[in-house]
């Protein structure tokens, strides 16, 4: 439900003249293609929503990476990691973030400098049973320990339980950070994973 735009194009691989208007997940499928021909991509162009998408799940999944924004979404992922042990990591917001070193992974319970992730961590405490005392919450992430730069003070989570970006820039280094941490920290977990079945030490 979401199509590519020229400011797409500074930070997002399937983002380039060519594929401005088409629908990202179709770009991203083909800008996939060009890297791997066998790679079994499975386009869904639907909004992830908080009652619906864990259906959205392919059977024998390894691990689940979220990216999306929309906080009861978002929380509603991390609930679900929390109680079903899954290899899952959570991506903060990279928005009015210019430094690339300070991207760093760590549970939800002792990330700082994140609106997004913060509010995430408060629903979890408040609706969803998550310890309050404790910084440990199961819950991996992605964030940024530097403050958020924004040209515009009203930029924050809002009554609607979206992030108002309006204000925020973006900066390639950043966003790409925040996107290899990600699939590293899915690729050791999943290692770990495999050398645990095999015996095998890592």
């Amino acid at each position: 439900m979401d199509h590519i735009a020229e400011s797409n194009i500074n930070r997002q691989v399937h983002a380039i003249t060519s594929t401005v208007g088409m629908a990202k997940v179709a770009a991203m499928k083909l800008r996939v293609a060009l890297v791997n021909p066998m790679c079994n991509v499975t386009c869904i162009d639907a909004f992830v929503e908080p009652d619906s998408w864990l259906g959205l799940l392919p059977e024998g999944i390894d691990a689940v990476v979220d990216a999306c924004d929309q906080v009861k979404a978002k929380t509603a992922i991390a609930d679900w990691a929390r109680h079903s042990k899954a290899i899952f990591v959570s991506v903060g917001a990279a928005g009015g973030k210019r430094h690339a070193h300070k991207v760093d992974v760590a549970d939800i319970g002792e990330v700082s400098h994140d609106p997004l992730l913060a509010k995430v961590r408060y629903l979890l405490r408040r609706s969803h049973g998550a310890p309050k005392a404790s910084k440990k919450m199961g819950v991996s992430c992605v964030f940024s320990r530097e403050p958020v730069q924004s040209s515009d003070a009203s930029c924050a989570p809002q009554e609607d339980n979206t992030l108002n970006c309006h204000g925020y820039g973006s900066v390639v280094s950043v966003t790409a950070t925040f996107g290899m941490c990600a699939a590293g920290w899915v690729l050791d977990k999943i290692s770990q994973a495999t050398g645990e079945v095999q015996g095998k030490p890592i």
